[in-house]
This record gives C-alpha cells, structure tokens and sequence, in this order.
C-alpha cells in the first residue's frame, strides 16, 4: 500500500474514535514579523497595494525573484460587469507592493484561472461560453501571451483544476450540468475535450437557483487519485477516480455525498494532512465537514455549522473557501454579510468551531485565497471593484486588513507564480 494511502488509513482509525474528545488547539507556532511600505499607483487607478516587508524570502522563491499575482474578472453587460481583461501584478518579495505590470484585453469573462506545475502555462476558462484558454507565462517578466482555446464541451466553465501530472485539465461546466476533460500538450496549448460527464440526480428545492444540476468546482484530492465536484444544483459532492494516464474520469463506488436538501454544495477544500474535506454550501450558507476515505473514494459528513453570525438575518450567499498551510484554519466568504468566516480546525478531528467574523472591506467577496507565503489572505470583492490583502494571524486565526486596496474592476479570482490557483 502506497504510503500516502496507509497514513490515510490510519488517520482515519484514529479520527473515529476521537468525535467525543475534540477541542485544543494546535502548538503556537512562531510569528512572521511584518511591516507595511507604499506601493506606487498605476495611471489614474490604484493598482498598488500596501505590502508587508518579510523578514524572511518566501518558501516558494528566492527573495530576489518576483512574485505575480493574475486577476480574473467579469467583462460583460449579462454580468452587470466593469472588468477588461486579465491583469497581471507584480509584487515585490522584500516590499510586497504590488505594481500593475499588464492588462490582457479582448477576453470574455476571464473568471477563474489556474497557474500550471510548471509555472510557464496559465488558463482560464470563460464565464457563460464554451471555451478555456491557454496562456503561455514569460518567466523573466511574467507577462501573458495567448497560446489558443479548446472547447470544453458545456457551456459556463465556472472552475478548473489540473491533475497532479500536468497533463490535463478538468472543468466544471455550470451551465451544462458536466464535468470535462481536456488534454494540455506538451507546449501547454489546450486539446479540445475528450470526455464530458452528465452528473445526474435530482435537483434540488430551490426553484431558482437548483433547476438542474450546477457544478462548480473540481478539486483533487491530496493523492492525487479522486476528484470531488460540489454540484450546487443537485445537492451533492460528485466523487470520481482519475486515471493519471488516459484522463480519465470514472464514478466511486459511493457515486456522490448527498448533502442537506438546498445547502448549495459550491466549493471544496481538503485539509492538508487530515482525512478530512470542507465543503462551503452556498444556498444555505453553510460549511459541512467530511471525513474523505481514500481508499474507497468517499465522503461522510459529520459535522455541519453556518458562515454567519447568529445574529444576521437578511440574504446571503457563501461564495469561497480557503485552508491556512497547517489545516489549522479555515475561511469562508459571504457576499450579503460580505464578510469572512473564521473556523478554528481540531488537529486531532478537523472538526470545526467558529471563531468570528471579519468584514471584507468590500461587496461582494466572491474570492478568497491565500499569498504564497500563506501569512496573507487575497479577497476579492467583485461588486466594489477592489482587491484586499488581510494579514491572516497564525496563532489565532485573526484577520487584519492591511495597506490600500488594489483597484481592479469586477475582480473574480487570482492565481499566483510562482505557486498555482488559490484554494
């Protein structure tokens, strides 16, 4: 048995004997210390941010090299949309300023967007149409250069994820209702789909927004082996195996997790060590923990708690989720209380308890996800046209809001390099 699979296992022994003694949290790590310095503005816009001064280089680069931070957005009218393009950032690794470097225009709805393992390919597929597209990344200057687009069979490519190996690329298909499998060739351009997958069942309660199935995310999970897809129409987190050599993608046995009649499954994170998985549900503004087995390929929920304060009683939709580097911490964002979510994770369970709530200095936070360094978390807000960096405290899970905001209009998603897409 491969070693990832016997520690799994085991985790998973030692997890289901431990629901009735949860609590505690992990050993204080050490703080990073930082310290914020002036971005410059770009033209008439603020495409700089206030950035902290690391006293350390990145784990993911040395402290000479750049990093680049991509943002995806919203560009048409159907959209109520301001966006033009993609926009590329550079941020400083001694500062973290971040300064606007380029803008790809000419691209429609170019929503989400997910950096390749080899940090020279980016792709994005293209809210309400058919397509994802290929972007060759210059490593000296990071700027974008379109390589061509495939169809991904259904229309509304709302997600994507590419499998450990490079080789393909997985999208959701909202609109349609599929999950699609696109070959990347050896250049990084996109082949046309090879397969589409029906996800079936019954939709759920919600009239408006459950008429049929919606998918919108697709994760691996840490092998590398399965792939879960939260389908928001259906109410079910949709479990496949990967075949890392043709593509392709073929029903667990468990087929699907059944969630709570008009949760919204939408999003999905696995804990980076734990058997365990989040899913963030967006009707019902809710977060569901799964204890994630492996070996089968299955999902079990056990615990189900809400994103929002007690308090709160006007409409909300949870949009995004987000895992700190231990599992130690987890983030949802809601648009209506346009907040952020703070869950404290059990490191013997990943069991999780609320721990406050944090405004997202913004409307609409459709996006959250974690700087590479992991000490900061990048929020979107896609109504108020900005992007906002919070300080994310390792020791109790506090968020900070930290310099001025980055100026971009109908903000989606980013993706960094060097690192890959934000989860």
């Amino acid at each position: 048995m491969p070693a990832y699979r016997a520690n799994a296992a085991a985790q998973w022994g030692r997890l289901s004997t431990r629901l009735s003694t949860c609590g505690g949290l992990a050993t204080r790590p050490s703080r990073l210390e930082r310290r914020l310095t002036t971005g410059d503005k770009h033209g008439t816009t603020r495409r700089s941010v206030l950035g902290g001064l690391l006293s350390v280089p990145l784990a993911a680069q040395s402290s000479r090299d750049p990093l680049y931070a991509y943002v995806g957005c919203y560009t048409t009218a159907q959209r109520s949309a301001r966006g033009d393009g993609i926009h590329v950032y550079r941020i400083d690794p001694q500062t973290g300023a971040w300064t606007h470097i380029q803008r790809v225009g000419d691209l429609v709805n170019p929503s989400f967007l997910v950096m390749a393992p080899d940090q020279r390919h980016l792709y994005s597929v293209h809210g309400d149409e058919t397509y994802a597209t290929a972007f060759s990344v210059d490593p000296t200057t990071g700027f974008l250069q379109p390589l061509n687009r495939a169809e991904t069979g259904g229309r509304n490519g709302v997600h994507q994820a590419i499998d450990p190996s490079g080789r393909f690329l997985v999208v959701a298909n909202y609109g349609a209702g599929s999950v699609a499998v696109l070959p990347i060739r050896p250049d990084g351009a996109l082949a046309d789909a090879v397969q589409v997958v029906a996800l079936p069942g019954q939709p759920g309660p919600h009239r408006i927004e459950q008429v049929s199935s919606h998918p919108h995310h697709v994760v691996f999970d840490p092998g590398g082996r399965s792939l879960i897809v939260p389908d928001k129409g259906l109410d079910r987190v949709f479990v496949f195996r990967f075949d890392a050599t043709s593509g392709k993608l073929t029903p667990t046995e468990q087929g699907a997790a059944i969630a709570r009649a008009g949760s919204g499954p939408r999003h999905a994170a696995f804990h980076p060590r734990l058997p365990i998985a989040w899913v963030v549900n967006e009707i019902a503004s809710t977060i569901t923990t799964y204890f994630w087995d492996a070996e089968r390929g299955s999902l079990r929920p056990v615990q189900i708690l809400p994103t929002l304060p007690p308090e709160y009683t006007a409409e909300n939709t949870a949009a995004e989720i987000a895992v700190s580097a231990g599992g130690r911490f987890v983030y949802c964002s809601n648009r209506g209380h346009d907040s952020i979510a703070t869950f404290a994770s059990d490191p013997r369970t990943g069991l999780l308890t609320s721990a406050g709530w944090t405004p997202s200095q913004g409307r609409t936070p459709r996006f959250i996800g974690f700087h590479p360094s992991h000490s900061f978390l990048c929020v979107t807000n896609e109504q108020s046209d900005s992007v906002v960096i919070f300080r994310a405290d390792t020791a109790t899970g506090r968020l900070a809001a930290i310099g001025s905001p980055v100026d971009n209009a109908s903000p989606v998603c980013i993706a960094f390099r060097p690192w890959g897409m934000l989860f």
